[in-house]
């Protein structure tokens, strides 16, 4: 029987006999089981669906009886169109819900502190890799399920993506409840400017060019020529964190297209317009649910980095360079301790 700590990693492993007791045991296991089950199953599910229901769900509204409430809520919506480039409406409700236990303790996910982050001052946390859904950025970064507070006091956590998700109806709202921002240029600067120390904004960096490379057994992150979160961290004085998410790759199986062919293309002319890239992909159960494969989100050293204005290109590749180097150590140094075996290369595009 498998039983987990607080924080979801796997502690202990035993073979009881069959005794009345164990029969308790392993019917709530089994229990505990379904739990994880549906809660990653409505989680993905919302991943993959939840833009998509909210809109239909705004027009058909329209059209029936409550078209009041429709129609007041779209007059709201452009009055808040700038809340979530404003630091957005986070609620610690939301992410303490306790369905996040449920996620993390699915695969587990695990969150690994490895160097103090003074909360007197900003950061921004480039996280690696992408995967298919970032389960380890996610858990970690915007629940608390992993316990990112109490690893780091003083800090505030901001998981930023698509730009695009904060123009859906209600999705918007669902996911700034979270502390989701967008990761544009005036999100950026309201965090790291107008709200004091203490924050932390996380960047997956690879994005959707990441996501279509995600296999499991290969580690590969789009970096070499991604260089605007340095900059931004140059002009607002923003230390840099590589942070990496050992087994994320390992979650789903995809099928990966080569290069010129017409669905791979189409591919990234979707990625070129939308944002973001349709994924071809199975999970192990059931279509969608992942492996249960153990996730590590492993948090390393921050990169001291100087205010700049206007940064120049030197300055931009040297701490990128630096960046990149700490992220290839952060690497190595904990490949082994999360399951990776020696053998194992960390390919940089």
């Amino acid at each position: 029987m498998l039983h987990f700590s607080s924080a979801g990693q796997s502690v202990s492993r035993h073979n009881y006999p069959a005794t009345p007791h164990s029969g308790m045991m392993q019917e709530k296991t089994r229990w505990k089981d379904t739990v994880e089950n549906l809660s990653v199953l409505q989680w993905v599910l919302s991943f993959l669906f939840l833009g998509v229901s909210c809109s239909f769900l705004l027009v058909y509204a329209m059209f029936t009886p409550l078209w009041p409430l429709s129609a007041l809520y779209l007059v709201w919506l452009v009055m808040d169109r700038q809340t979530p480039e404003k630091g957005g409406r986070r609620t610690h409700f939301v992410r303490n819900w306790k369905v996040w236990d449920h996620v993390r303790d699915y695969f587990p996910v695990k969150l690994v502190k490895t160097a103090e982050l003074d909360p007197n001052k900003n950061y921004i946390f480039g996280c690696h890799p992408h995967g298919i859904i970032s389960a380890g950025a996610f858990c970690c970064f915007a629940t608390e399920s992993c316990g990112f507070t109490e690893a780091f006091p003083g800090l505030l956590v901001w998981l930023a993506t698509l730009a695009g998700l904060f123009k859906i109806p209600l999705y918007r709202d669902y996911a700034m409840s979270a502390g989701l921002l967008p990761v544009s240029k005036p999100s950026l600067c309201h965090i790291l400017s107008k709200s004091g120390k203490g924050n932390a904004v996380v960047i997956v960096i690879g994005g959707a060019a990441e996501s279509l490379a995600s296999c499991p057994g290969v580690n590969t992150v789009f970096v070499k020529h991604r260089k605007g979160f340095a900059r931004v961290a140059l002009e607002y004085g923003a230390d840099l964190v590589p942070v990496y998410s050992f087994g994320e790759t390992e979650l789903f199986r995809q099928v990966i297209f080569s290069e010129g062919s017409i669905v791979r293309r189409l591919q990234d002319l979707f990625k070129k317009f939308m944002g973001f890239a349709p994924c071809l992909f199975v999970g192990e159960r059931l279509a969608f649910l992942p492996s249960r494969t153990p996730v590590t989100t492993v948090v390393g050293s921050p990169i001291s980095v100087p205010k700049r204005v206007s940064p120049t290109e030197e300055e931009v590749d040297h701490y990128h360079r630096l960046y990149t180097e700490a992220l290839c150590k952060l690497f190595h140094q904990h490949k082994v301790s999360c399951g990776l075996s020696e053998s194992h290369e960390l390919r940089i595009i």
